[in-house]
């Protein structure tokens, strides 16, 4: 098409040049954290020889360090506990200076390569402290090589009693949960659960469950069953409280869009309410299974005959002070195990929710 400009021999309007956005030649990546960075490195693992010489250090600071002798003749299993510790530092010395060729243990290993520095100098310390220079005076504290004595000398009264404090939070802990949760969906949907069972929750919701131990104790067929009422109570409110939440927080369109499609009331609650809820219903069950775990040590102290907390008292009374740390470390170990496969559970559950719910 011709133009008036064209026609009168006026030159051709020329575009205006693309703007030029100015780079910097300085500019660099943003910095990522060395361990996190080290897996894509196929020479030698550094980290991982910086964790070797420290067990090796725990391991000759422990066998080859006489331990100072308070009261009694010696802690059993020094020597075997230095010997560990140095297996342990060969056996990352061998991966770090394989690298790459490590394979898979190489790259579960690696992201936590400073906790395996930083874990045998903690346990060196804690050794100097104890077994070598006496500064915190047994029995109240005892060496790193005390819990291995507990493993091998009594592992089989706790592991009974690891059983046993299983079983009692596997009971109370889902029987808490399915009520916490069929309560809460009532609430948030009912108005009339709304009006007459949510003020009552709020009233009695935050009365520790530890508080109600005499009267369990008292209306309970047993010690048992009074111990898993108390631990279904301190996993009920949480659960509970934060179902309600989730349900009534459900986006009313949701609701609105299922009515057009024909959805019953039953459809609605089960189909479009709860799902939505899921996400906060599992931070109800994080919160409970925390609540849970306090509640079942002083129960089990109170009335059952078997447990962890039960355990705990017993080491107690006979001032077996490893015993009581080795029971400690036990239930710290159950509960984070526990946390790991609920967050498991909530990730397969709620893979369908990855692009609007943030993790």
């Amino acid at each position: 098409m011709t133009t008036a400009g064209n026609i009168l021999g006026a030159p051709p309007r020329q575009q205006p040049a693309p703007a030029r956005v100015p780079v910097r030649r300085d500019a660099r990546p943003a910095a990522i954290p060395s361990v996190l960075d080290e897996p894509a490195v196929a020479g030698v693992w550094r980290t991982g020889l910086v964790a070797a010489a420290a067990w090796l250090t725990l391991g000759v600071l422990t066998a080859w360090w006489p331990n100072r002798e308070v009261g009694f003749s010696d802690w059993n299993f020094t020597q075997e506990f230095g010997i560990g510790a140095i297996a342990v530092a060969i056996a990352l010395g061998v991966v770090a200076l394989l690298g790459a060729r490590a394979g898979r243990l190489g790259r579960k290993l690696r992201p936590a390569g400073q906790w395996l520095v930083a874990a045998p100098l903690l346990l060196a310390l804690w050794e100097a402290l104890t077994a070598k220079l006496g500064l915190l005076p047994p029995p109240f504290f005892a060496p790193p090589q005390s819990l291995l004595d507990v493993a091998v000398e009594d592992w089989a009264r706790l592991g009974l009693s690891t059983a046993h404090s299983l079983r009692l939070l596997a009971h109370g802990f889902v029987l808490g949960a399915l009520v916490g949760f069929a309560t809460g969906v009532w609430i948030g949907w009912s108005r009339i659960a709304g009006y007459w069972v949510h003020p009552l929750l709020r009233f009695l919701g935050p009365v520790p469950a530890s508080a109600l131990l005499p009267l369990a104790f008292f209306f309970a067929p047993s010690s048992y069953a009074a111990a898993v009422f108390l631990v279904g109570l301190a996993t009920f409110f949480p659960v509970a409280v934060l179902t309600w939440s989730g349900v009534a927080s459900v986006n009313k369109s949701y609701y609105d869009v299922a009515r057009t499609l024909g959805a019953t009331e039953w459809f609605l609650v089960l189909r479009v309410a709860v799902p939505a809820a899921l996400p906060q219903v599992f931070v109800g069950l994080f919160m409970g299974l925390g609540a849970s775990f306090s509640v079942l040590v002083t129960a089990e102290m109170m009335g059952v005959k078997a447990g962890l907390g039960w355990y705990l008292q017993w080491a107690q009374g006979w001032a077996a002070y490893p015993n009581m740390y080795a029971a400690l470390l036990v239930m710290a170990v159950l509960c984070s195990g526990l946390i790991t496969l609920l967050f498991k559970v909530r990730d397969r559950a709620l893979s369908w929710q990855k692009g609007t719910v943030k993790w």
